[in-house]
């Protein structure tokens, strides 16, 4: 029911909530309620949120309203600076999760990294934050002065060696998208697009994984991230333009 980085919007009081972390076993999870200043990752028992949604006391979002927005394709070298030493912080922490939610032994490795950077602790938590409000995605951390944009060219592929940023869970590295992943990426939107009236890409991405993932490996598996990005990259097609690529899908 729940990937992680999903967000729930509770009924009463009124908050929004992301899931940051799923345990593999799905039993429990790490959530983070947003647009709070001083809001600190929370364990939670996944059933816990499954019930709340279930019981109508709070709604999965199709959509992500607090995710970083794509920037300008002309990002001045100043802030990609500040967003690449940002980043350097955020994986090298995201690298000890599920630890890294624990509030003890988060101020011991907020306190490690600090020294390590030579930043104080106060900008290492500003960029956890901000990672955490806002996606947990790259575009998260680059500084705020541009609210709009293009993303970049495609980079090139090299054999053994993955593009982007390392998988959050640290389990394995992720794919790159090759021709026939985005193939299918295109076909799955197609049949959802068919058969729905609204048209939600986590929930395109739920069904993609079981009309064409079923039984796979989770290191065989395309990251939401992948998907939604080479959706815009390439374009979600309308309606009818759906329709008409579901057909040709389901011919032999």
């Amino acid at each position: 029911m729940f990937l992680p980085n999903d967000v729930i919007r509770y009924v009463a009081p009124a908050r929004l909530v992301r899931i940051l972390w799923i345990a593999p076993d799905r039993a429990l999870a790490y959530t983070f309620e947003l647009g709070l200043a001083h809001s600190q990752p929370r364990a939670v028992a996944l059933q816990a949120l499954a019930d709340d949604v279930l019981g109508g006391r709070a709604r999965l979002l199709p959509d992500d309203p607090c995710a970083a927005l794509a920037p300008p394709p002309l990002v001045p070298q100043k802030y990609r600076d500040l967003q690449a030493k940002a980043w350097d912080i955020v994986a090298s922490l995201q690298a000890r999760v599920p630890a890294l939610y624990e509030r003890r032994e988060r101020v011991a490795l907020v306190a490690d990294c600090a020294a390590a950077h030579g930043v104080s602790r106060q900008s290492v938590l500003r960029y956890l934050r901000r990672f955490w409000e806002r996606g947990q995605t790259v575009d998260a951390l680059l500084p705020d002065y541009g609210n709009s944009g293009a993303r970049g060219k495609t980079r090139a592929a090299s054999a053994g060696i993955k593009r982007g940023r390392p998988r959050k869970s640290g389990d394995h590295p992720g794919l790159n998208t090759d021709a026939a992943m985005r193939a299918t990426f295109r076909a799955a939107v197609a049949r959802y697009t068919a058969t729905h009236p609204e048209f939600s890409r986590r929930a395109a991405y739920r069904q993609m994984l079981q009309d064409y993932y079923r039984g796979r490996p989770p290191a065989d598996l395309p990251s939401f991230g992948q998907f939604s990005y080479w959706l815009d990259k390439d374009g979600v097609p309308g309606p009818r333009r759906a329709v008409v690529a579901v057909q040709h899908t389901l011919l032999p």
